[in-house]
Order: C-alpha cells, then structure tokens, then sequence
C-alpha cells in the first residue's frame, strides 16, 4: 500500500498540484489521467523517489518492493536480455552476484561456505531458481523471442528494448508497479497480453497511459489531475468520461431538478455497471462497480478540440480501386497482388503485423510512393484528406508562425477565417503566432488536423491518428470519426479507436488478405479468422 499525505510539487512560483491526500491499495489498478503537462509522469516519479515533493510525504508499507518501467532505453546496453529483465528485482540480482562471487574465490574457505549457504537459502525463497524461466515466460509473452534472450541489449533496435524494459518492470511480482505509458511501441496482440497480465494481478498497480482500452481493461479508479488538483474516482476511464460528460450536461441544465438529476445520475451507473458485466473484458477487478455512488460524479473542467469534418460534396458510388497492388521494402514483401474495392460509406481498417505495409499502402495511394507493380484508381467525385505516420516534412521548410502555415493550404488567408480552424484545436490567442519550429509532436498532429478540416474532403486517410494525442484530443477525434459521413480509410493501435470507428477489417500479409466486414472485437475472437491469418503468415 502506498500512502500519499499533504502531497505538493512547485516548479518556478506556481504549484503543479497541492494538498493532495490518497491511498492506493492492493489488488487495485489506478489509472492516472490527465492533459498534456498536467504532472502525469512527475506524480509518479514522486511515487518512485526518483523526484522529492515540495512539502507532504509518500509512505509505503514496510518491507513492500516498488517497480518502475524504466525510460532509459541504454541504461542495460551492457548485459543480456535475459540479466536486464532479472535486475527489475534489485534484491534478487545483489544477490545472485554476491553468491557468484563468492563462488569464484580462489581461496574459498569454511566461513565462505557457510555465508554461501545462508545466500542459497535467500535465494531459494526469493524464488532464484525460477528467475531465468519466469523472464522468458514474460519476454515470449511480450514477443521478445527465445533466440534473443542471451543476446546483448546493445544489439536490440528501439522496439524490442522498450518491451524488455517492461517485462524488467513486472518481473518478480512487485509489491507496487509504477507504468507509464507501458503500451508505447507495442502492438495489438502484445497489448492484449498486457491488458490479461494486469487484470489478473494481485498487487497494486498505478499506471499513465493514453490508450482507452488499456485503462478500460485494467483500472479499477481514475485518479485524474486537473486544475491544480488530484482527484481520486472509482471506475475506469470510460466511466470518468462519460459521467463527466453528463454532469457538465446537468451543470448547464438549471431548470433540472435535483431529485431528477439524481434519478438520472443512478440510471446511469446502473446502465454502465449493466454494459460492464456483459462485456467480453469483464475482470474480477470490475467488482469495483458495485461501490460506485453518485457522490463522485463530477464535472470535468477539461477543454476538448472540436474535430469536425464536413465533406463538401457527397461521394459518388466508386470510391477507390486496387488492382493487383504489390510492394516490397529492403527485401520485405510486405503485400502482393492486392485487388480491393471500397464501398461507399465505408470505414476500413488496415492491419499487419509489420506495420510499413499501412503507410505503404497510403503513401501509394496518395501519390507519394511507386508500387512495385499494379495499380489503383480513384472514384472521380473523391477528394480525400491525409494524416501521414511522419509529418515532419510539412514544417522542415518553414519557420513560420502556426496561422501563416495553416494560410498555405487555404484560399481564404483572412486571419479569423484561420482563426476559426486553430481556435478549434485549441490554438487560441497568441498561440497561433507561435512558430512551427517549437511544436510538440502533438501540436503538430492538431494542425494536421486543422489542414485536413480545411479540405472538407469526403475521404480520409489516417495512419496512426491518435500518436502524439493526449486523451482528450483522441476522444474527439474518435467522436468525430463515427459521425463523419464519408469514406475512412485507417491504421491504428488503438483498440477502441478501431472498434468504434472501423465497419470493415482487412488485414494485410505478404501472402494474400483477410477481409471482413464486422466488428474489431469479433475479428481478434473469431477462431475461423485466427485460422486464416495464421495460415496466410505461416506460407
């Protein structure tokens, strides 16, 4: 259990947060939300010690272990796979080199023997013998495979250290496990994998994340930091959000009763708890449900982007053709022969397990790479939109300021025109004079979004949208994206963003498709569709 009293942090002469008084508990997750700078990570490396607080204090129990993912992708460049993921338990790895070299001593006498048996005792009930087995079992489950499990950390690209460094993290059952952003770089089934971990764990677990189904699948609480506060709420991020949403309704409904309001606020959490124990991600952890009460429905003081596409013309019946399409990159086949047509109306996700064959396939069809061979053609009442994966070569040539960047793409250059298209992804003030050279990755991906607003096309392409967005701006991007009424074509690791926009799956492999028009949920579940993706990968 850790137990935070009288908590602030003060960087400069405003506090980040303050009088903050929480307790977490085992077998509970916590989700930790909040906007960008808000004081996500800062809460949780003053959870850790790795930062000292202004004034308050953070108690954990004695003798509890604390483990923490580790950020620094170059900290075990010098050990094993296997030995990084074994030093996640610091006791366990002290211990194993002191008894190691006490082994090696030349002149090993009766006194080192019994101090080596002493050790082999800790060793045993600190579960020793089990350590190698137990960090391959979490390394294959993470997809590190076994033929890379003695090899050197050095030699591991980007991708494949962050997920040793997350199996570092959950390795020898932590007393308290601090996450944050755990599902960066991973894909869809790993995450998944993750989500079943967590729900499944005993002990206490605090994690930042950006990824809805992931704080869905695993909090039991939202512990949401706002406004120079930190709140504590029973539920998972979806009832947080929803709540929120209806309490800012009731907020602004003066006329509403209070009797009503509560009858309204109780029919909810009944609904929610309802939709909870039906769902396919049900938990024993969701036992939580039970003690939810309306007290801690609240509104939330959040600003939210207004994403809003609207096609200026309706799209015709041909959409986009693709005809025997192939491409390949540094010798990878990453499809062949693809022959696809898409309907009007529809929503299609794009999928593979290596993620170049998305953002080749979009770049080819927005013109901006060369198949190996095919070809595709456009619908001619088609005008579409991009979200590019990497967008830095539309702000590499300019240092301008946002407005006069945004001006480029518009025949109307009138400052309140522009004005009106940054105001809504929250760009307001002199903020939209600030020079392209400084954004955020996630300033950038909002002018994107502007850009393409401005298009009123009645198609868009979308290859990774929610990278670089903080929660809010993914919800609304999602809400956008299930009214918008034109065509969407999209790749995504984001669980829910898919689910609740995608009408169509088709995952892409270098021996042929699987194609199917249902939901995400059934897709991943569907023995038949397992079947058919493993043997088009396994040819």
């Amino acid at each position: 259990m850790i137990t935070v009293s009288n908590l602030s942090i003060q960087f400069g002469k405003k506090p980040l947060y303050q009088d903050v008084n929480l307790k977490f508990t085992p077998g509970n997750c916590y989700g930790v939300i909040g906007a960008n700078g808000a004081g996500k990570s800062t809460f949780l490396k003053m959870l850790s010690k790795e930062l000292s607080p202004t004034t308050g204090s953070i108690i954990m129990e004695k003798d509890e272990r604390m483990s923490v993912l580790k950020q620094d992708h170059f900290a075990f460049d010098d050990h094993t796979v296997l030995n990084a993921v074994i030093q996640g338990h610091t006791e366990l790895w002290a211990l194993m080199q002191e008894k190691d070299a006490l082994y090696c001593k030349e002149d090993f006498n009766e006194e080192d023997g019994i101090k080596a048996s002493e050790l082999e005792e800790q060793f045993a009930e600190m579960g020793g013998w089990n350590a190698e087995s137990d960090a391959a079992e979490l390394l294959s489950g993470l997809g590190i495979k076994e033929s890379f499990h003695h090899a050197m950390m050095c030699d591991l690209d980007e991708k494949m250290k962050v997920r040793v460094l997350l199996a570092q993290a959950l390795f020898g059952n932590p007393d308290n496990l601090l996450l944050d952003e755990p599902t960066n770089g991973l894909d869809l089934e790993t995450v998944s994998w993750l989500e079943n971990y967590l729900s499944n764990f005993d002990n206490t677990v605090i994690v930042v994340s950006h990824d809805r189904h992931f704080l869905d699948s695993v909090c039991t609480h939202t512990v949401d930091i706002d406004f120079g506060k930190v709140k504590l709420f029973s539920g998972n991020y979806s009832f947080w959000y929803q709540s929120s949403q209806l309490a800012l309704r009731q907020q602004a409904n003066q006329n509403k009763k209070a009797e009503e309001k509560k009858k309204e606020l109780m029919e909810f959490i009944a609904r929610f708890s309802a939709n909870v124990a039906k769902s396919k991600q049900t938990t024993s952890r969701k036992k939580m449900l039970e003690k939810l009460n309306i007290e801690e429905i609240e509104p939330s003081t959040r600003r939210y982007p207004g994403i809003i596409f609207e096609p200026e013309r309706e799209a015709g019946n041909n959409i986009l053709e693709l005809k025997d399409l192939t491409k390949s990159i540094d010798g990878d086949l990453l499809f062949k022969n693809l022959n696809l047509t898409i309907e009007k109306g529809e929503k299609v996700v794009f999928l593979s397990r290596d993620s170049r064959a998305m953002t080749a396939l979009f770049s080819i069809i927005n013109g901006e790479m060369e198949p190996d061979s095919g070809s595709f053609e456009w619908g001619v009442t088609i005008t579409h939109s991009y979200l590019p994966l990497e967008n830095a070569h539309y702000f590499d040539k300019n240092d301008m300021p946002i407005i006069d960047w945004l001006g480029q793409y518009s025949e109307d250059t009138s400052e309140s025109f522009l004005r009106g298209f940054l105001g809504k992804m929250l760009f307001s003030g002199e903020d939209v004079y600030k020079k392209t050279s400084v954004l955020s990755g996630g300033e950038k991906v909002r002018c994107m979004i502007s850009k393409m607003m401005l298009t009123k096309a009645n198609m868009v392409i979308l290859d990774n949208p929610t990278n670089h967005l903080d929660l809010e701006s993914i919800q609304a991007f999602n809400n956008s994206l299930t009214r918008f009424p034109g065509n969407i074509i999209f790749a995504s690791h984001d669980h829910e963003f898919i689910h609740t926009v995608a009408d169509r799956i088709v995952e892409l492999t270098p021996n042929g498709i699987v194609d199917k028009k249902m939901s995400y949920d059934d897709f991943i579940t569907d023995e038949r569709v397992i079947a058919q993706k493993d043997k088009l990968y396994s040819k």
